[in-house]
């Protein structure tokens, strides 16, 4: 991820070069040169990145003067020539992979720092996104998702543990080739992070859910753990655990009361080696949320990601997931299957060029059955050429189908071909 710069350096110092004949008459180059390095090292190395995860000061944060702007976005033009815009199958994201076959949509973020002379670290973060979309059945328009603060470096014996309160992104897990949060439970509540074992450490969260611009919790609750940055030899285990439930608030007339009904997540992840990861989840009463409160419905989720470098520039990126939906509020039991592999050409240091080609199966206990397949081609021109380099401009072609076929169905066919431009950044 690229590190974010602020907003005042870039006028600072564009005012400090505009009036550089001026100042030139009444001391050296070398002087003016050094008030510049001044104003940059004010900036300070930042690790406040926008990637789409909760961000979590430490005691070791530099706190900058001036407004932190970052975001995370993507917009272009997807022209369809075929059935539908996008091939979709299952619920595990675009499981046939996300490489020209996703939405637009955007997040925009401003965060103010401070620092206390006790050496307590604060900041204060808004955040205004951009994904409701027609694929959706949504309006459209702009949503809060942020508006909370936080604080670290408030306890001797725990330098690095952060309490915030308020609404943020919270434990969303994501995998990139497919774009699946495989757990998300974004709301507004309170709670901590980083809490040190000595061996582990402890995230912990109280949240109620909401949606887009309103502005309380709708009465449904998750408390939220995580213990994480363990050592388990061949790589780092990561391991959740949340449970979700409802107030009398959440009840709507004419529908199951939600109050009455429980649910509970359960979570691991294990790093293996230096470039391979292996997520594994199981729910009951929830699929990616404690929040759905779902009833007689268990899922069992697990999926190896990670990469191959062939070469320095030529990089394999690719994922394989299972899935198992089952239980009796679910209308049709099944399983899902899914692969995605891309490989990436580096040309030079701007230009790329990916081929992603991805599968997918839902198979129903009902003998119905749905297959998909998706390629995509993209040329790149981003900076830095890397697969992470960002921002980048895409221009791809995407070919694909969906089959679905079974007992108590019609036999169809949907195909897709679309060509399209897109930028995306993170900063």
């Amino acid at each position: 991820m690229q590190k974010f710069k602020l907003l005042p350096i870039t006028v600072a110092v564009a005012a400090s070069l505009a009036s550089i004949s001026s100042f030139a008459a009444e001391t050296d180059l070398a002087a003016l040169e050094q008030r510049i390095q001044e104003l940059e090292s004010q900036v300070g190395d930042i690790k406040y990145v926008d990637d789409q995860q909760q961000a979590v000061l430490t005691a070791e944060t530099n706190v900058p003067d001036g407004i932190v702007f970052s975001g995370y976005a993507r917009y272009g033009a997807h022209y369809k020539s075929g059935d539908e815009r996008y091939v979709d199958i299952g619920t595990t994201g675009r499981s046939v992979g996300r490489l020209g076959n996703e939405a637009n949509g955007g997040e925009v973020q401003l965060a103010k720092l401070f620092q206390a002379d006790n050496g307590a670290i604060w900041d204060i973060v808004f955040m205004a996104d951009h994904w409701e979309a027609d694929v959706w059945a949504d309006d459209g328009g702009l949503s809060m998702k942020k508006m909370y603060a936080g604080v670290t470096n408030i306890f001797e014996s725990q330098p690095e543990l952060y309490m915030w309160a308020g609404r943020d992104f919270h434990q969303r897990p994501q995998q990139g080739l497919n774009d699946y949060f495989w757990m998300t439970h974004d709301g507004q509540g309170a709670g901590f992070n980083n809490l040190d074992f000595g061996g582990a450490k402890l995230d912990m969260g109280f949240v109620g859910q909401v949606k887009g611009g309103l502005v309380n919790d709708n009465g449904r609750y998750a408390i939220t753990s995580k213990l994480h940055s363990i050592n388990a030899g061949i790589g780092q285990l990561d391991l959740y655990a949340n449970y979700g439930f409802a107030s009398d608030e959440a009840d709507e007339v004419g529908k199951p009361k939600v109050s009455d009904e429980t649910a509970y997540l359960l979570g691991a992840t294990l790093g293996l080696g230096e470039s391979n990861k292996l997520v594994m989840k199981y729910g009951d009463g929830a699929d990616s949320s404690v929040f759905e409160l779902k009833g007689d419905y268990q899922t069992f989720y697990a999926s190896l990601e990670g990469s191959y470098a062939a070469s320095e520039q030529f990089i394999i990126d690719y994922l394989v997931s299972y899935k198992d939906n089952s239980g009796s509020d679910l209308d049709r039991e099944n399983t899902e299957y899914a692969g995605i592999v891309r490989p990436q050409y580096q040309w030079n240091d701007v230009h790329s060029t990916w081929l992603e080609a991805g599968y997918g199966m839902v198979d129903y206990d009902d003998d119905g059955e749905e297959n998909a397949w998706k390629i995509t081609l993209s040329q790149n021109v981003s900076l830095g050429g890397l697969p992470w380099s960002r921002p980048m401009l895409r221009f791809y072609t995407t070919v694909g189908d969906v089959e679905t076929k079974g007992n108590t169905v019609k036999t169809t066919n949907v195909d897709t071909l679309s060509f399209g431009a897109m930028f995306e950044a993170w900063w």
